[in-house]
């Protein structure tokens, strides 16, 4: 089923910290993580609290259980708004401290973790970002894309209206997101008929994969959705949008912005769509958002984020532009 990829928590009051852990604790369990890998995602989940109490006054935890493929695996991710740092990575190293601990946390997460990063901004605020899988992972070579999703539903739901889906072939990889109209379990139920349709459909075109959609779910609510395609031999991305999904193209020293039609999918669209496409040499990332994040996206105001996992920029534009009145959504794509 499509939902949230992640659930948050508030992490601002000390007295919540045994709460989060044992949510945390529950979610790993019923996704059927093993005894000893709980034990030390215990750990990494105390030792993230431990910091948003020192370091931070609205701290915020987002866990996601991913399927993965059959890799199944559970992310962390600690955001605040406190002062940052100056070097990141001195502050990794056992025995280094701000606050005369023993300087010990940064690092043992970072053992812990199967992936660990951590990105920090003086007057910012700091993103750790950590994984751990149900079970150690061989080395696998790394996929023609890498797609990071963030998803989170409107506070006080219990189902999201956002969604996020791909599908890969040998020749392509074409991923969707959707937002259902309004929010909530119907806006949910929505975004579930579009994804079952997108599944299906077995054609690459983005917009013959929006017109079956709209056929598929017209006893719905309706939805906004974007699709995006990849093309593995061309190097070619291949869009087409209707609605506010905002999609963005960007490389390393250009952007664009990628225009939608107007209509629901499910309601209206438009007679004549047609596929926008993009080259990979000049535009290697993909950026879809929702209307629950705000549209004004200044990506160099986080520097050097490139260079670290693809959660943590999708972490840092939810952490700066996320409404809070709506479901939120924001998903990178990028070509290895």
């Amino acid at each position: 089923m499509v939902d949230a990829t992640h659930i948050s928590f508030t992490a601002n009051d000390r007295s919540y910290f045994s709460l989060i852990k044992k949510e945390i604790h529950r979610a790993a369990t019923e996704a059927g993580m093993g005894a000893a890998r709980i034990n030390e995602l215990d750990l990494i989940v105390a030792e993230m609290t431990s910091n948003l109490f020192k370091y931070s006054d609205d701290g915020e935890i987002l866990m996601g259980t991913f399927a993965n493929n059959g890799a199944p695996y559970i992310e962390l991710i600690s955001i605040d708004n406190g002062p940052g740092m100056i070097n990141p990575a001195k502050m990794m190293i056992d025995g280094v401290s701000t606050t005369n601990t023993l300087g010990h946390g940064l690092g043992s997460m970072k053992r812990l973790s199967d992936n660990f990063d951590l990105y920090s901004q003086p007057g910012w605020g700091t993103i750790v970002m950590s994984r751990v899988y149900h079970e150690p992972q061989p080395y696998k070579p790394e996929p023609p894309v890498t797609m990071r999703a963030v998803v989170v539903a409107k506070p006080g739901e219990t189902k999201s209206g956002d969604g996020f889906v791909f599908k890969k072939t040998d020749k392509y990889i074409k991923m969707m997101l959707a937002d259902g109209l309004g929010h909530g379990p119907e806006a949910n139920k929505a975004i579930n008929e579009a994804a079952a349709a997108f599944k299906v459909f077995p054609d690459y075109s983005p917009t013959e994969t929006l017109r079956f959609m709209h056929t598929q779910i017209k006893k719905t609510r309706g939805a906004v959705i974007n699709v995006v395609g990849y093309d593995v031999e061309t190097k070619t991305w291949c869009s087409a949008g209707i609605g506010n999904i905002a999609a963005r193209m960007f490389g390393p020293v250009s952007f664009r912005n990628h225009m939608s039609y107007n209509g629901i999918v499910g309601h209206n669209i438009p007679n004549t769509m047609n596929d926008q496409q993009y080259p990979a040499d000049i535009y290697n990332q993909v950026m879809l958002c929702s209307d629950g994040i705000k549209t004004r996206i200044d990506l160099a105001k986080y520097p050097q984020i490139n260079k670290y996992d693809l959660t943590v920029l999708a972490a840092a534009i939810y952490k700066d532009h996320a409404r809070r009145s709506d479901d939120m959504s924001v998903v990178i794509a990028k070509v290895n």
